[in-house]
């Protein structure tokens, strides 16, 4: 984003768009509350103006703890539609109908190596979950069907 405050132009690079299944989005800045000072309260002010504007959402949140985010930005390299396989997919939720280790799961659905992609691309979709806080993602991570039994 590009502004002039009334003396100088400013410019702010949000960290996060989200755009939600039902087409709304948001604008998410994470900054811990420590690390804000004057300047960035003023680019978070305008960046949630301009949100405003364009009937978007905007939100600063706290920094995320660095495990989850570490997984987070591990599942993300496969959100990619193109990571789905319907066909794996069922397995997948079938291998994970009670909670194993993710690696077992996977070998029991396939191929590890053709299941994993779309195994990850659940897990960013949430529609398979593992604790993403505690620990970072590995063959021992048990992986679980949703609260909800979403597929």
């Amino acid at each position: 984003m590009h502004w002039f405050d009334g003396t100088q132009p400013r410019r702010h690079a949000p960290d996060y768009f989200v755009r939600r299944a039902d087409g709304s989005a948001d604008v998410v800045d994470a900054r811990a509350d420590e690390q804000i000072e004057a300047r960035d309260a003023e680019a978070f002010a305008a960046t949630a103006e301009a949100c405003a504007r364009a009937g978007w959402g905007f939100r600063r949140i706290g920094q995320a703890p660095a495990v989850r985010e570490a997984n987070l930005r591990w599942l993300a390299g496969y959100r990619h539609p193109r990571c789905i396989r319907p066909e794996v997919a069922g397995r997948l939720w079938d291998a994970f109908a009670s909670p194993r280790p993710l690696f077992a799961g996977a070998e029991a659905a396939g191929c590890r190596l053709a299941v994993l992609p779309v195994l990850f691309h659940l897990l960013w979709r949430q529609l398979l979950v593992a604790d993403l806080e505690s620990a970072l993602l590995s063959v021992d991570s048990i992986v679980r069907l949703p609260e909800d039994g979403t597929r």
